[in-house]
C-alpha cells in the first residue's frame, strides 16, 4: 500500500503546480529590471539621424519607453491608442524602433500618426536585449530617477492604460 502513496503524492503535487500555472497570464513575464536603473544607451533618433538620445536626457521626468516596429502586427493594434493618448501631452512617450528598417519605420509613422516625442533606432536589437525585450510591443514606465517601475508586455489596451499605467504614472509624478 505504501508503494502507491509516493506516486500518488507526486501526482497531486504536479496537479497543484499545473493548476497554479494555468491561472497565470502567459504574457505577463516579470522583468528582472523592475525597480532597477534603466539600462544606459545612446542611439540616433529616427527622424534626425544626426541627433542622439540617452535615457539620461529625460532624468527628472516620468516617461514611457515604447518598443515598436513597422513589421509588428500587435504594434499596429496599440498604435491608435498611443496616438490618442499622446495628444493629451501629459506624458512623454519615446519610441524604441526595434530591428527595423529606417525607411519602413518613417513610412509607418507617416501613415498611422506619430505618438512619440521622438523615436530612436535600435537596428541591431542590442538595446532591446539590455531591456529584456523578447517581443514587440513592450512598454516601460521610467521614473524621475531613471528607474524602471513597470514593464508592460504586449499591446497597451485602454484597460491597461487606465488601470495600471496611468495610476502608476500619477503616483510617480508626485
Amino acid at each position: 500500500m505504501k508503494r502507491f502513496l509516493i506516486p500518488l503524492a507526486a501526482f497531486f503535487v504536479l496537479v497543484i503546480f499545473l493548476a497554479i500555472g494555468l491561472t497565470r497570464d502567459p504574457r505577463d513575464v516579470p522583468s528582472p529590471l523592475k525597480d532597477k536603473p534603466a539600462p544606459a544607451f545612446t542611439l540616433p533618433q529616427l527622424a534626425a539621424a544626426d541627433k542622439n538620445f540617452s535615457p539620461a536626457d529625460l532624468k527628472g521626468k516620468v516617461w514611457l519607453l515604447n518598443v515598436w516596429a513597422s513589421w509588428c502586427v500587435s504594434c499596429r493594434q496599440e498604435h491608435p491608442l498611443l496616438v490618442s493618448f499622446s495628444k493629451e501631452g501629459s506624458l512623454p512617450i519615446v519610441g524604441l524602433n526595434y530591428k527595423d528598417q529606417r525607411a519602413d519605420a518613417k513610412k509607418w509613422l507617416a501613415a498611422l500618426g506619430d505618438p512619440y516625442v521622438f523615436s530612436v533606432v535600435d537596428a541591431d536589437g542590442r538595446v532591446g536585449i539590455d531591456y529584456g525585450v523578447y517581443g514587440v510591443p513592450e512598454t516601460y514606465v521610467i521614473d524621475k530617477a531613471g528607474m524602471i517601475r513597470m514593464k508592460h508586455t504586449g499591446p497597451i489596451t485602454p484597460e491597461s492604460l487606465k488601470k495600471q499605467i496611468l495610476p502608476l504614472v500619477a503616483e510617480l509624478s508626485k
